[in-house]
């Protein structure tokens, strides 16, 4: 009997390469949506720099490169700077800052977020003069996310930053971190048009010198704010965008402030906001401990000794002239010899005093502390009744 079993019926070959068909056409597509992107960054920052441009912001890059197929955009900016026009109120000359590299990246799956890598050193300078100040660091990055729209919320970082000021071949320290972060984001539940941001700087480890030794001693600072009165985030200098916040009413609120040096630590909290002016004005409720022990690095005794310049009297006692001091000191001591040198000698104890006098007690982190009002009026500072600083108009 012949086998009638049929012959297996052949598959046709075609179907065998259906899947590498796909896959290369996927490849494909996914290569020129890569290029497309890449091609975009250029016209995309060309008109944002033209944006920021009329705001008095002008960013610069001498060479600009795209990288990081096939996932991600790498731009690279090599000698980039960024000068500043009419940042501040009466100051049109422009300032430039110079740094060697950014590198900005976003994932093709999440364009929304950039984040930012910069390289050191950056320099400083007033329009064609030699830079005037350096600023390094060992790691800086920024995150920013919510782009092309507005901004949810950004990110830097500086870890190990100095700032030297610099006098041709000579480098002299003005300060020291190290780490300093600012983080803002929108408030929940703001408006778009009417945009509520809070920020938190943190410095760790913060010195300051050439102001007062007192400054030199590292320090720590947490400071949280909340600002409001801002229409949008359309690019315009700072001090447009200052006077706006005053005409819609907007104010800073610091939410919370502290700052430990050693065994002094302050909080503060309270509210900021401008004039018409320009100038500030509000009040911050400060509570400091171990107030008492700072006192002394204050220098008064010296100061006293070799004479107090007329600029700190003008200052902290407006009206009081130095001769009006040397005046009370000789006629103490011709009244009882010894007494002007005496008085002189015990300024420290007497500033303490009356310091005390001026807050009252209260208690910090467990500590005895005293409680003082910060007065901010027509941008001047008072201490009490004292008057410590004077801020220039922001507009």
């Amino acid at each position: 009997m012949p086998d009638m079993t049929p012959a297996p019926r052949r598959r046709p070959l075609w179907r065998l390469f259906i899947m590498p068909v796909l896959l290369l056409v996927a490849a494909a597509a996914w290569s020129g949506f890569w290029f497309y992107a890449a091609s975009e960054v250029g016209v995309r920052a060309d008109a944002w720099a033209a944006q920021e441009a009329k705001s008095g912001r002008v960013y610069e890059c001498g060479k600009r490169s795209v990288a990081g197929y096939p996932f991600r955009l790498e731009v690279r900016c090599d000698d980039a700077s960024v000068s500043l026009v009419s940042q501040t109120a009466g100051a049109r000359t422009p300032f430039t800052a110079r740094l060697g590299e950014i590198m900005v990246i976003a994932q093709i799956y999440q364009p929304r977020l950039l984040i930012a890598e910069f390289k050191a050193p950056a320099t400083l300078a007033d329009r064609g003069q030699p830079p005037s100040m350096k600023v390094n660091w060992t790691t800086g990055q920024s995150s920013v996310s919510g782009l092309p729209d507005v901004p949810q919320r950004a990110d830097i970082v500086f870890a190990n930053p100095s700032i030297d000021r610099v006098n041709g071949p000579v480098e002299t320290p003005l300060a020291r971190a190290g780490r300093v972060e600012l983080h803002g984001r929108l408030a929940e539940g703001s408006a778009k048009d009417h945009p509520v941001i809070e920020t938190a700087l943190q410095i760790s480890g913060g010195t300051v010198q050439e102001v007062h030794p007192l400054l030199a001693v590292p320090f720590d600072a947490d400071i949280q704010t909340k600002l409001t009165g801002l229409k949008d985030f359309t690019p315009k200098p700072w001090p447009e965008r200052f006077r706006e916040i005053q005409a819609a009413g907007g104010h800073v609120e610091i939410v919370r402030s502290r700052i430990q040096q050693g065994d002094l630590i302050s909080v503060a909290a309270g509210k900021l906001s401008l004039n018409a002016e320009g100038r500030i004005d509000g009040e911050l409720q400060l509570t400091v401990a171990g107030i008492e022990k700072v006192i002394p690095a204050l220098g008064l005794e010296k100061m006293l000794e070799e004479g107090v310049p007329q600029a700190t009297l003008d200052r902290v006692a407006p009206g009081v002239k130095t001769q009006d001091l040397n005046n009370l000191f000789g006629a103490l001591d011709k009244a009882i010899p010894g007494l002007g040198k005496a008085v002189k000698q015990n300024a420290n104890a007497g500033v303490a005093a009356g310091i005390n006098s001026l807050g009252k007690e209260a208690e910090l982190e467990g500590k005895k502390a005293r409680a003082f009002p910060l007065r901010f009026v027509d941008g001047a500072v008072f201490f009490g009744p004292l008057k410590v600083a004077q801020i220039p108009p922001l507009f």
